[in-house]
């Protein structure tokens, strides 16, 4: 307790966190909504996969599983799947032929447009409760954020 026989304030910055996690509880909530009923059936972890193929073109499964945080061989597995279901495409390197390389299909395309799509209109349902000004609070709150992680990953 502080001499005047208070408590310390609350930590600002984990109000913020908590504030956070809050939201991302909300964004996946959305995302798995999103996902619920699409063909084939896939899981948030291959919609990662698909979106960072979306995302970066063709990948090697080396890169992939680094961008994931996974070992090589779990994401050998989730290209696997992908595979199966017609999402994604692998091949070998023609010039080193221990590199494997995987890319969006059409059908994984149009399953990230489809999801999308939906992220869009649930978000802005979700949305119009709010006020427009506190709209606008969000997307400034949201792209500092955003800065902020791009520049902690880029240093």
């Amino acid at each position: 307790m502080s001499p005047e026989g208070e408590y310390p304030a609350a930590d600002p910055q984990a109000e913020v966190v908590e504030a956070v996690l809050a939201a991302n509880r909300l964004f996946v909530a959305v995302a798995t909504s999103a996902l619920a009923g699409l063909a084939p059936d896939v899981t948030l972890p291959q919609f990662r996969t698909l979106v960072l193929l979306d995302q970066h073109g063709s990948m090697t499964v080396t890169a992939l599983a680094g961008a994931l945080g996974v070992v090589r061989s779990t994401a050998t597995r989730m290209c696997d799947r992908l595979v199966a279901k017609g999402l994604i495409h692998r091949a070998l390197d023609r010039r080193d032929r221990r590199r494997v390389t995987v890319r969006l299909a059409r059908p994984g395309r149009e399953l990230i447009a489809e999801s999308t799509a939906r992220r869009r209109v649930e978000l802005a349902r979700i949305l119009d409760v709010l006020p427009p000004a506190d709209q606008g609070r969000v997307a400034e709150a949201l792209r500092l954020l955003v800065t902020a992680a791009e520049s902690r990953a880029a240093s």
